[in-house]
């Protein structure tokens, strides 16, 4: 493992003084997926689950958003960035519910198997499968996209290549100034941690009951698709929620209450 990176960008919405502070309600740490920065809990997640009455916050990993560690990003692997959410982790007054998407939702397992985590919930997760199946399965359907999501270059993101992966991570009716938002944090992602994801490596599971677990899923979602998502929820003993009327980067959708609404639900019943 590489050494810690201390230097993390971290978005944080507290909730205002005329909100009620209960103290059983717990912090929520939210892990991006890959290609991407903590800006995309920011835009909507943050501050409604803050207007509920929890300390939410968001990290970038290393090499990615502003956070540090980019001169070494591709060679930084799924654990390295486990070591930067316990950090985060550690700095907060009491632990996190950790919410995590697509690759973040991966990065949450790995702590999940070797970690004492409050709780946890698994957005759009990779499966047990990993990333191969997914890359088979594109090949299929689109071989443009995967060519596109191989050679992804955010410092070259034309208007050709968002169209070509639009489809595959919004809903056709994304709100098109969240999309242009987007488009400027997207950011390269390491090769190793797309290695780690392509072996999945499941052969650490934590305990059944050790934490309590959501798994939460979109049928419009392209890359990890409802059937993904039941793998993984079956994998952990537990059962998916698949919501409708949304893609992959569910938390961007117009309908982005829905997820975070199914969230809140989950949380409160801890």
């Amino acid at each position: 493992m590489l050494p810690v990176e201390l230097h993390l960008e971290l978005r944080s919405r507290l909730p205002a003084r005329g909100v009620k502070r209960n103290g059983r309600r717990p912090p929520l740490l939210f892990v991006h997926g890959g290609y991407s920065d903590g800006w995309f809990w920011d835009a909507y997640f943050l501050p409604w689950f803050a207007r509920q009455g929890h300390a939410a916050h968001a990290l970038s990993l290393r090499g990615h958003g502003e956070s540090g560690g980019r001169d070494s990003l591709f060679v930084v692997g799924l654990d390295d960035y486990a070591a930067d959410v316990e950090h985060v982790m550690s700095q907060l007054p009491v632990p996190p519910i950790l919410i995590g998407h697509s690759m973040g939702a991966a990065i949450c397992e790995r702590l999940l198997a070797t970690r004492p985590v409050r709780a946890a919930a698994l957005m759009a997760p990779v499966p047990p499968s990993g990333l191969l199946g997914i890359a088979a399965r594109l090949a299929t359907e689109s071989p443009e996209t995967l060519m596109q999501m191989i050679q992804f270059d955010p410092s070259r993101l034309s208007a050709h290549v968002l169209e070509a992966l639009r489809p595959y991570y919004f809903s056709d009716d994304v709100d098109l100034a969240t999309l242009e938002e987007a488009s400027h944090h997207f950011c390269a992602e390491s090769p190793r941690a797309l290695l780690d994801l392509s072996l999945r490596l499941h052969w650490q599971l934590p305990e059944r009951g050790s934490a309590p677990l959501l798994v939460l899923g979109a049928d419009g979602d392209r890359i990890c698709t409802p059937d993904d998502v039941r793998a993984t929820a079956h994998h952990h003993g537990v059962d998916a929620e698949i919501l409708p009327g949304l893609a992959h980067m569910m938390m961007l959708e117009r309908n982005w209450e829905e997820p975070a609404r199914a969230l809140l639900r989950w949380i409160t019943t801890l």
